[in-house]
């Protein structure tokens, strides 16, 4: 049953965030106050911040920020886990507490005024909403063209993802913990979460530049984050690599028979540098074959191990169960 005041927690993850938190928690922390005297969640309602094993001091201005107001708390994780495993900490630490939640970047540069409606949207029985950005004038021409083939791609693959979502969402307790009893470590939460078959909303807003700091993810993160969400949730490469096999056997058949009638007509010529360039051809797509094989069998390697995807520390403000 949805509350008319939800208890609604805000998660944040961090890492190295010493210079943009602050200000970043200024902002958060006004906007939900604004939302308590509106009525629309409930004072129980807080700010939870999951330090992702900073070098900086993001872990101690979260505990100071925690000291200083009742509504902040913090997960601080042993490690730098990553980003998608310091959300599910965060996540999996808030869904006891609360009745919604709210993720968003340390960095601030999704819309939070678009989080009333949000919750309105849940209100009004949607169970996760998302955050969508109108258009990615902030980002670099780079940045934009190789998102759009990303998704893209991920389409043709038969991914079901929502275009220009990042990992700015609501979600109801009930959508957290169906997303907590996903076990993977190749974690691509926003693959997930579309699975959940929940009912669904967006709100759309406009991305602005980051606040202070700069940027988590570079580009080897980036293709790293995109090679996760490629292989995690289709297996259509492998299959690729299959048909182009087929493909490579057809040519070879045609050849065979093309040599052998030049053969018997006459007209055969000795051709070193077409056997050299077919070498390399179908060398270099062997190797490309193996390589995407290997990427799944690396991942379920890293699946049948079963590690835990993060460890926590330490926390503040906040009855761990």
């Amino acid at each position: 049953m949805t509350r008319e005041k939800p208890i609604l927690y805000i998660v944040v993850p961090c890492f190295n965030e010493e210079e943009a938190l602050p200000q970043s928690h200024g902002r958060l922390s006004q906007l939900m106050d604004n939302m308590i005297d509106q009525d629309a969640i409930s004072v129980d309602s807080k700010l939870l911040y999951v330090d992702d094993g900073s070098r900086d001091d993001t872990w101690e201005i979260i505990e100071r920020l925690a000291a200083e107001g009742g509504r902040v708390a913090g997960v601080k994780l042993a490690c730098n886990s990553g980003h998608q495993n310091a959300l599910m900490a965060g996540l999996a630490a808030a869904v006891e507490h609360c009745d919604i939640t709210v993720s968003i970047d340390a960095d601030l540069q999704d819309d939070i005024s678009v989080i009333p409606t949000m919750v309105e949207r849940y209100k009004a029985g949607c169970d996760i909403v998302f955050g969508v950005r109108r258009e990615r004038k902030t980002d670099t021409w780079f940045k934009r063209t190789t998102a759009t083939m990303f998704y893209g791609l991920m389409r043709r693959l038969g991914v079901s993802t929502i275009e220009n979502h990042a990992d700015f969402r609501l979600m109801s307790r009930r959508a957290v913990l169906a997303l907590l009893d996903y076990k993977e470590r190749n974690l691509f939460i926003r693959g997930i979460v579309t699975k959940l078959g929940y009912k669904t909303d967006c709100v759309y807003y406009d991305r602005s530049a980051r606040i202070a700091g700069e940027s988590k993810y570079p580009l080897k993160k980036m293709v790293n984050f995109a090679i996760d969400g490629i292989t995690s949730f289709s297996v259509r490469p492998v299959r690729l690599v299959m048909q182009v096999g087929l493909l490579f056997l057809l040519i070879a058949l045609a050849m065979l028979i093309y040599v052998l009638c030049a053969y018997f007509m006459g007209r055969a010529v000795s051709g070193w540098p077409s056997i050299i360039l077919s070498i390399w051809l179908v060398g270099a797509f062997v190797l490309i074959g193996l390589g995407i094989i290997g990427e799944y069998v690396g991942k379920i390697y890293t699946e049948v191990k079963n590690r835990p995807r993060y460890n926590i520390d330490t926390t503040v403000g906040l009855d761990m169960k």
